[in-house]
């Protein structure tokens, strides 16, 4: 069994940022779950375009508003606490912050290491190592 707190992960190796999102990955993919979980707080106002396209992911928001927009179809939908999102094939979108930042629940798979950075599109590189 694991027992995580999301507040034992701030200020670690597992809390990224920057001045506009930060992520706190409560499972990565050393956790041997087959998915990583993340916290993710999107600041308010702000815009960020991502390309997943070597994973899936799913998103739940449990507080705040935004908006996505899917850069295949145009199509914009808000969200809002008790909104998901699902990104189901590997989707190109943007994703806008709204009146308050969103925090956001998210799963990841395959799962990451903890270790990606967005490259220009927006994605994570496949994870090819065995942990």
């Amino acid at each position: 069994m694991k027992i995580v707190r999301v507040q034992d992960i701030i200020g670690t190796e597992r809390e990224v940022s920057d001045k506009q999102w930060t992520s706190r990955r409560l499972l990565l993919k050393k956790d041997g779950m087959g998915f990583s979980f993340h916290e993710t707080i999107i600041k308010a106002g702000s815009e960020h375009t991502f390309w997943y396209k070597h994973h899936l992911e799913a998103v739940y928001c449990v507080s705040g508003n935004g908006r996505i927009k899917d850069l295949a179809t145009g199509e914009v939908h808000e969200i809002t606490d008790g909104t998901l999102y699902a990104l189901d094939k590997h989707d190109r979108h943007t994703l806008y912050g709204g009146t308050e930042d969103m925090r956001l629940i998210c799963a990841f798979n395959p799962p990451v290491t903890g270790r990606e950075i967005h490259d220009e599109d927006g994605a994570y590189l496949p994870d090819t190592s065995d942990n």
